[in-house]
């Protein structure tokens, strides 16, 4: 009798499960439906940039033509040649055809454009096309009349920049991207980290570098697709060389190119891992390459994240310094956690080996993953929302709902996993104990056999050995003439023995790497694992469906505010001046008065002002000094100071006063009528 090897399995008498085809089937009609949903409900990408006022406004009518004509962003944008376009109402050019002209001032984001002189009256057409911050594309088209509106022949593209077909091809290189990179650095992090055996194994290997090759086709595709991505959308200036050339002197594509620069030294990384690291058999040699792997691995994965954080949301709006690193490891904890679960999958369906301990590891791992996870997603949940009413009122915060709902559904499923790990490491531990029992009990039972059990075993290694050299199970086997005559002392064995022997050792370790297949797979314990870790990955493959869609929509935040400032940027123009009446009391002698001010024609563009100060009685009021100060406080614009001309007694006046956007402006005056008595009085006025 001999004791029986352990393992994590029933009896090999039990009847394997079915292949689970009805849960592929499952997982590939899931991705489909999610892609449909978010493909067919989700227009172009929008950006984090928007446009929140020009002068002229859209729709507005004016007397004479403009000089120019001034767009104004809620974030940085960047602008090219062609950027800007006027067309006048035969579609003709009405601008120079130069480059815009940067116009900031202070936080307000503005360009324009010159126009050519004389221009006749009718109806122009505005249309523009920019680069948010962010690096998604945003365009965008208005209407101004001069003299009276009328008809045009201008046609506008109904597609918005990032459409059509390179919009589309872009988004798949985008998630293409993210899923390369979740298999390549969370398959690796699980090699080195939860089953370091598993460096030698075929089917983990062949998953990390199908990681490191579609995210290195991935980026390589985006960087072609960037210069129409952002530009004319014909898929043939994917091979522009200006146009790449172009693209490489932007933020996007110096990260693209950075990224490409990493995949090498990730390249090297992956052939240590399981060529030298695979082989090695020394253990504290292999210790210290764990530990050299593992940091060079971090550094690599880390980098990799930073090329999409430098170039993409966390790299414009609030607090860019803390958002730039609480996004790498909000990206690395999905890699962590995701990646990892992709490996355990593959670990549990192609490898016949992999334990208890293993699987245990993961569910650490993955649980620090899903902490950091929570508290890296709360904070840019606050950074990209801001506000309740952006959470459930626009894209970006329904999105993140769905986004925040998968999680949920993930972290149930790890629930259950995590239920099935206990149960494997349970029944592992009893079958070791039971097999570990029934061989002591045939030690004891074997000492009254032992003469006769060595001399059987000797016989039958006897009977073994002629088998071999007779050739067994070939033609003229034993009992044949052949097998006589080789057996009596015939010539010395032909040169095809070695080859037919070592053709019946790899059946022989055919034979047995199935029956530890066919056990494994008859594991309940583990084949309840296989099913909830599968659910989980189907969850996972839709998780980042919608972190794919959310990275290329314009934030909750900026949404709202460029809501606020188109619907102030449109709002009826003002029909005539505007009247202030202001009283003051500066607190000294003569100190009391009211100043009652004009302002005409408050619109955007110049104004001009006429402010008169009256005594209590109503006569005219001298004072030494008078100023003005223009807020707008929704637009962080301001305060604009204003210095007006005295003309006579009590009535003073400012001309060309610019007012650069529309909406609801504090207007500050400030009256001093002594050496010592001061006062600044404010009221909130609409212009525009």
């Amino acid at each position: 009798m001999t004791a029986t090897a352990p393992h994590f399995g029933p009896s090999p008498s039990t009847a394997a499960p079915r292949r689970p085809l009805a849960a592929a089937a499952l997982l590939a009609a899931l991705v489909g439906m999610v892609f449909g949903l978010l493909l067919g409900g989700a227009g172009p990408a929008s950006a984090h940039a928007a446009l929140t006022g020009s002068d002229p406004q859209d729709g507005a009518v004016v007397d004479t033509a403009p000089k120019e004509v001034t767009l104004t962003f809620s974030e940085q944008v960047a602008m090219g040649s062609d950027s800007v376009r006027v067309l006048d109402p035969d579609g003709k050019r009405a601008d120079t055809a130069v480059a815009p002209r940067d116009l900031h001032s202070g936080s307000t984001v503005k360009y324009g454009v010159s126009l050519h002189s004389g221009l006749p009256d009718g109806t122009y057409t505005v249309a523009w096309q920019a680069v948010s911050a962010d690096s998604h594309p945003v365009s965008g088209a208005f209407t101004f009349s001069v003299g009276a509106p009328s008809k045009t022949t201008v046609v506008l593209p109904t597609e918005q920049a990032g459409g059509g077909l390179v919009g589309a091809l872009y988004g798949i290189a985008r998630y293409a991207a993210y899923a390369g990179f979740i298999l390549l650095a969370g398959g690796a992090a699980f090699v080195l980290t939860c089953w370091q055996r598993g460096a030698g194994a075929r089917p983990l290997q062949r998953l990390v570098v199908r990681g490191w090759m579609t995210l290195t086709v991935a980026t390589l595709a985006m960087l072609l697709l960037r210069n129409p991505y952002t530009g004319s959308g014909k898929l043939a200036d994917a091979f522009d060389l200006d146009g790449l050339k172009a693209v490489l002197d932007t933020k996007p594509g110096a990260a693209l190119v950075s990224r490409l620069l990493l995949l090498g030294a990730s390249a090297l990384f992956i052939a240590v891992l399981f060529g030298t690291y695979a082989k090695r058999e020394d253990e504290r040699e292999k210790k210290d390459l764990t530990f050299g792997l593992a940091t060079s691995g971090t550094v690599i994965a880390a980098g990799i994240a930073g090329t999409w954080a430098l170039a993409e949301h966390a790299s414009t709006g609030i607090q860019p310094g803390i958002a730039m690193p609480v996004d790498i490891l909000h990206l690395l904890a999905v890699a962590a956690w995701l990646g990892g679960l992709v490996a355990l999958l593959v670990a549990l369906y192609r490898t016949p080996d992999i334990g208890a301990t293993a699987v245990r590891r993961f569910s650490r791992i993955a649980f620090g993953s899903v902490l950091v996870l929570t508290a890296t997603g709360i904070y840019q949940s606050w950074r990209q929302v801001g506000t309740w009413s952006a959470l459930t009122g626009t894209g970006y915060g329904r999105l993140l709902l769905m986004k925040v709902g998968l999680v949920a559904v993930l972290v149930g499923i790890a629930w259950i996993s995590r239920r099935w790990t206990a149960r494997l490491v349970v029944s592992g531990a009893e079958r070791l104990v039971s097999n570990g029992a029934a061989a002591e009990k045939s030690v004891q039972g074997a000492g009254a056999e032992t003469d006769e059990t060595a001399a059987g075993t000797e016989a039958e290694a006897e009977v073994g050995a002629a088998i071999e050299r007779t050739g067994a199970g070939t033609e003229g086997g034993p009992g044949t003439g052949a097998g006589k005559s080789q057996a009596e002392g015939a010539p010395a064995p032909s040169a095809e023995e070695p080859a037919r022997a070592a053709q019946l050792a790899r059946q022989r370790a055919a034979v047995a790497t199935a029956e530890k297949k066919r056990i494994r797979d008859a594991d309940p314990e583990r084949s309840g694992l296989r099913r909830s870790v599968l659910a989980e990955v189907a969850v996972a493959v839709a998780l980042l469906a919608v972190t794919t869609v959310l990275t290329s929509t314009e934030p909750g935040r900026t949404e709202e505010e460029a809501a606020r400032g188109s619907a102030t940027a449109t709002a009826p123009v003002a029909e005539g001046p505007v009247n202030l009446v202001l009283p003051f009391d500066t607190g000294g002698e003569n100190g009391k008065g009211t100043v009652r001010m004009d302002i005409d024609p408050a619109r955007t563009g110049a104004n001009e002002l006429h402010i008169w100060i009256d005594s209590p009685d109503g006569k005219a009021m001298d004072v030494p000094e008078l100023k003005l100060a223009f807020t707008l406080e929704s637009k962080d614009i301001g305060p604009l100071p204003v210095l007006p001309v005295r003309l006579t007694e009590g009535h003073w006046t400012a001309s060309g006063v610019q007012i650069p956007m529309a909406g609801k402006w504090k207007v500050a005056v400030t009256v001093r009528t002594s050496d010592i008595d001061q006062t600044t009085i404010d009221k909130n006025v609409k212009i525009g």
